[in-house]
């Protein structure tokens, strides 16, 4: 038999979830039966920062239907991750204008909204926080007063005192003595607001406590896993009694990898006995009340030697992380540790902070600070190139980081952990038809075209892990479970493709458990930062190899041959030199000959993976290994720009990823093209607009303008394949890639068809107005 062919991997084999969704069969958290369920109703801060000064519920109690509503001081127990520095509900003083202060408990959902209209709230307003870099200043009002009495784990270092939720500091080489050797300098100023996630599917939770103490949740996450922890530190339960499921979740973009209204559901279901409550987020609580995409002002200098040669970076972020920290230290850090992108710079200095302000909070976002980082580093790479008057992508060619360079934190990189920068880049020149930083006059307007370059590490703890478990069918079918969380992505029909491969068998007979149950199912550590493939692929594809062991050592005593030469193909077990074919199925529980007796055992196959390499960052020094491989990328696109009402349209879109390996064809472009469209949507439009006080104006998507159908532009992919020998069949994460490198793309070309410098985002006609000093130019 061939093993040359392949089975399963690298095909573009349709979703295994494909029918359930597009009939309507597919089951999201909302669409649970709710017959026996009370419904909850967040009542939400209409200030930004003030004390409560009183929490009157007595016409909310006497409302129809009203069963009960839940206050701060129903559950004053302080939670997050990694400062524990939110009440679940608000407590004394709110912190952003959408914070919860109440939830209101009733039988039906109307009567919960009218009830939770009924709480009369009074506050104290006090001065608030607008920006980080204001945030910063030794006069800021402080948003948390009692920071240094919280409790925070090792991934935060927050500062007492201060508006400081975390500083990390990366100190590489000789960054302030090199600025003397440099010929040409540059510096920028880049910002952004906090933005949305946008999933199709707004958070759900139903929770309910049982007679005996144990908690049942049903979430739409990416993290059931964390969730068990929470509830045990919260509620002084047993992790051990806390069981979370999860079907299917429509999007998440990492903004469901928080935990913010599962606690909420249990303290409700505990105001009434412990009957089933769900909590259904409205689209604006959503956008402002929970967890979104953090904002940033930033400040780069780089210096280089005439011939082109980057010899120093100088980068300072102000992330502004909302009222509570949540994910936003983390997301600080990620954007630090890469914060050079993919080049080899040998002296560098970056200060990252992460500044309590009074917006929303926030949390992952897909790229996880790699937008962020990429549209500092990228602005100011082609300031410098315009300096130096050399081609903007022979500058990056030029520096490009290569094996046996090193990143920002000192890891010393391979081919395997860094793949190939300089080929994206040569594909990327082809595709989009670079000819330099040249406008083409076309009629009414100007062609632009802007490039990036990209990376992205994993921000993954040291002991992240992934089980998985594999299952033979009597009839020969394999069944995987693993606790990889179905957001969209895809991920559980490429693992799929793995075990299939293992199997020797095409993909449409392995089977995977979409359901996430937490009793059951093996942990996986979280559903973000595209790890799925590398930690639920190495576990499924160490589960499939145990089972085709098994399988092979029971046929080699049927067929009488050494195990090493049974081959399992096509759902046959046979010898190399022997005829006999066995049906895999007979093997799946022992076999049974023909007089009766039995060999063998049931076929259960189970795998593990451990994350290996990682090493925590030291928040001084800046050194540390912050994951196991980077995965590299360049991305363009081609504008058209008509300066008499600064109106552009981007018409082409190319991004070329080092992936390693493609384990879905299909699902691999369509992963790259749909974080394509969602990076040129942040960037063009998108992005939270606070009034004088720091309230969200624009939280509705009716006047949140993300894409809409006849935005696109055309999208181009292509696939450079320098495998990670750590990942299974040599895969890298691309879930994100496509998105990272975008705004900064976008930005470039603007500023080169504008003649200004675009380094804020939304990049929205009325900015480039304003850029431009807000004169209009007529045409001719």
């Amino acid at each position: 038999m061939s093993r040359t062919k392949t089975k399963a991997f690298g095909l573009g084999v349709l979703r295994k979830d494909a029918e359930e969704k597009v009939t309507g069969q597919a089951r999201y958290a909302d669409d649970l039966p709710d017959s026996d369920v009370l419904h909850g109703v967040i009542v939400t801060s209409s200030q930004a920062h003030a004390r409560i000064v009183s929490v009157n519920k007595s016409r909310a109690l006497s409302a129809a239907g009203v069963r009960a509503v839940v206050t701060g001081y129903d559950c004053p127990k302080l939670t997050g991750d990694p400062i524990a520095d939110r009440p679940i509900i608000a407590l004394d003083k709110v912190r952003y204008a959408g914070e919860p202060v109440a939830i209101v408990i009733a039988d039906e959902l109307y009567q919960a909204m009218a009830a939770a209209l009924l709480v009369e709230i009074h506050y104290d307003v006090l001065p608030g926080v607008q920006s980080p870099s204001l945030a910063f200043a030794t006069s800021a009002p402080l948003v948390h007063p009692n920071l240094g009495r919280y409790h925070w784990t090792d991934e935060a270092n927050p500062k007492s005192g201060t508006n400081v939720a975390t500083h990390i500091r990366i100190y590489k080489g000789h960054p302030v003595e090199m600025w003397a050797r440099c010929d040409m300098t540059v510096e920028c100023h880049v910002s952004f607001p906090q933005a949305h996630h946008a999933a199709m599917e707004t958070r759900c939770v139903i929770a309910e406590v049982l007679p005996r103490g144990e908690i049942e949740i049903t979430s739409s996450t990416q993290s059931p896993y964390s969730i068990p922890g929470l509830i045990a530190d919260t509620f002084d339960v047993r992790e051990s009694d806390v069981r979370v499921h999860v079907p299917f979740v429509g999007g998440g973009f990492g903004g469901k990898s928080s935990l913010y209204i599962e606690p909420l559901a249990v303290a409700a279901s505990k105001a009434v006995g412990g009957r089933k409550v769900k909590i259904r987020c409205t689209r604006e609580q959503d956008m402002m009340t929970l967890p979104g995409h953090i904002g940033l002002e930033s400040t780069i200098r780089l210096g280089a030697s005439r011939d082109g040669r980057i010899l120093v970076a100088d980068i300072t972020y102000w992330f502004d992380c909302g009222g509570y920290s949540d994910r936003g230290v983390i997301v600080t850090r990620a954007a630090a540790q890469d914060c050079t992108g993919p080049y080899r710079i040998d002296n560098v200095l970056c200060n990252a902070y992460s500044m309590y302000t009074n917006h929303p909070p926030t949390t992952s976002y897909r790229g996880f600070g790699h937008p962020e980082q990429t549209l500092v580093m990228e602005r100011a790479m082609d300031e410098l190139a315009k300096k130096l008057a050399v081609d903007p992508l022979q500058f990056r060619m030029q520096n490009a980081i290569r094996p046996g360079d090193t990143t920002p934190t000192q890891t010393k990189l391979t081919r395997s952990s860094v793949g190939n920068l300089p080929e994206c880049l040569t594909r990327l020149q082809q595709r989009l038809g670079w000819q330099g930083a040249v406008v083409e006059d076309i009629p009414s307007g100007l062609r632009a075209k802007g490039i990036a370059a990209v990376w992205k590490t994993s921000s993954t703890p040291p002991n992240a892990s992934s089980g998985a478990v594999v299952l033979l069918d009597r009839d020969g079918r394999v069944t995987l479970v693993c606790g990889v969380v179905e957001i969209g992505q895809g991920t559980k029909t490429a693992l799929a493709q793995m075990v299939a491969e293992v199997f020797r068998m095409g993909p449409e007979a392995v089977d995977v458990v979409f359901e996430v149950d937490t009793k059951v199912h093996p942990e996986h550590w979280k559903t973000v930062a595209s790890r799925g493939t590398l930690l639920g692929g190495n576990a499924a594809v160490r589960a499939a190899k145990d089972a085709v062991r098994q399988l092979a050592q029971t046929a080699a005593v049927v067929l009488r041959c050494n195990p090493e030469d049974v081959e399992i193909e096509d759902g046959f077990a046979s010898c190399r030199h022997r005829e006999q074919h066995i049906p895999i199925g007979e093997l799946s529980r022992g076999y049974v000959f023909p007089d009766g007796t039995a060999v063998g055992r049931m076929v259960v196959g189970r795998g593990s993976y451990t994350i290996e390499g990682v090493k925590s960052i030291d928040f001084e020094t800046g050194q540390g290994v912050p994951g196991p491989e980077w995965t590299i990328a360049a991305s363009g696109v081609e504008i058209e720009y008509f300066p008499h009402d600064f109106s552009y349209r981007v018409i082409r879109a190319v991004t070329v990823v080092d992936a390693g390996a493609v384990a879905n064809s299909e699902l691999a472009l369509g992963q790259v093209k749909g974080a394509m469209n969602m990076g040129l949507s942040l960037a063009s439009r998108e992005g939270f607009v606070y009034d004088a006080s720091g309230r969200v104006t624009n939280g509705q998507l009716r006047v949140y303008p993300i894409h809409r159908y006849g935005d696109q532009p055309f999208y181009e992919v292509d696939f450079v394949l320098t495998p990670h020998h750590s990942a299974p069949f040599g895969v890298r994460g691309l879930g994100e890639h496509g998105l990272i490198g975008m705004p900064a793309a976008l930005a470039n070309a603007l500023t080169l068809a504008t003649g200004v410098e675009v380094n804020q985002l939304p990049m929205t006609p009325e900015l480039l107005w304003r850029l431009r000093g807000g004169r209009w130019d007529a045409p001719d």
